[in-house]
């Protein structure tokens, strides 16, 4: 992917003699990721192609929840946007990826991740009658989709996802994608990066890539996360709901792109999911 006629305009205006200093694009999605120069300063531009729908959900991150992070250095800070273009610069955040660090298994690293997410959902909460049957609904059409999921397993999940209750939820501002290689750490101190799946959910959501990943490989990230955001947020029942439904979504959508590795995952995933629902 490349950057379009209008997002090259958009970009020579707001920064005319900036340089491309690296792509930390990941190639999987079509979102172009430029890390740029301009004199002593350092930038991040996003750009999204015409399937992107999550340049919009980073611009309403940007605009409406992020002064928590910002305020202390710790997210990015948005320069420019252009909705229609789909594209926006922020300024560039020093430090490197937790994740493939040493800081990704350490006890600090989950304390400062939970306090940055507990001041990231506490900024608002609604109710929402609607989320869970929205939710069910995705989980049902993903079942339906392209996937490897044996027939007997999806007919199995399908049932029990048709027949779970539908209470209704409170959503807050969520990150969406909540993990270690979305934080940089930088002389001990954690930042966040990439908003593109930020939205109103429940809070608990936030956890469910934490729990199916360092928190299974290293069970004392867990209390260590916890004690930093302050309590646990997980609904029991929710919760059960929640790692079924990102469960297969994950193999679904890592089959549809060609990811093995984290279809497998997916997979895994939806094991551990059933071996705690009692039917």
């Amino acid at each position: 992917m490349g950057l379009t006629d209008r997002q090259r305009e958009l970009l020579a205006s707001w920064l005319p003699s900036a340089e491309v200093v690296k792509d930390h694009s990941w190639g999987v999605l079509g979102t172009l990721v430029l890390e740029l120069r301009q004199g002593g300063d350092r930038y991040i531009a996003k750009a999204g192609d015409e399937t992107d729908h999550h340049l919009a959900r980073e611009l309403r991150a940007h605009r409406e929840w992020l002064r928590p992070w910002t305020a202390q250095g710790r997210g990015p800070q948005l320069v420019h946007a252009d909705a229609d273009a789909k594209l926006l610069l922020t300024r560039y955040l020093p430090g490197q990826l937790v994740q493939g660090s040493p800081y990704e298994w350490t006890a600090d690293t989950y304390y400062q991740a939970g306090e940055l997410l507990a001041a990231f959902h506490q900024q608002s909460a609604v109710d929402d009658a609607e989320y869970e049957t929205v939710e069910n609904g995705k989980a049902l059409t993903y079942l339906a989709a392209k996937h490897r999921i044996a027939p007997d397993l999806t007919e199995r999940l399908r049932v029990i996802i048709t027949a779970w209750p539908t209470p209704p939820a409170t959503l807050v501002p969520t990150h969406g994608d909540w993990q270690p290689r979305n934080w940089l750490i930088d002389h001990g101190t954690v930042r966040v990066i990439d908003l593109g799946r930020a939205d109103l959910r429940p809070a608990y959501t936030d956890l469910a890539r934490l729990a199916a990943q360092q928190f299974r490989t290293k069970p004392a990230l867990e209390p260590a996360f916890i004690e930093g955001y302050g309590k646990d947020p997980r609904d029991p029942d929710a919760w059960v709901r929640t790692r079924l439904r990102e469960a297969v979504s994950t193999a679904v959508w890592a089959y549809q792109v060609g990811d093995e590795t984290f279809e497998q995952q997916g997979h895994r995933m939806i094991a551990e999911a059933l071996a705690t629902i009692r039917q």
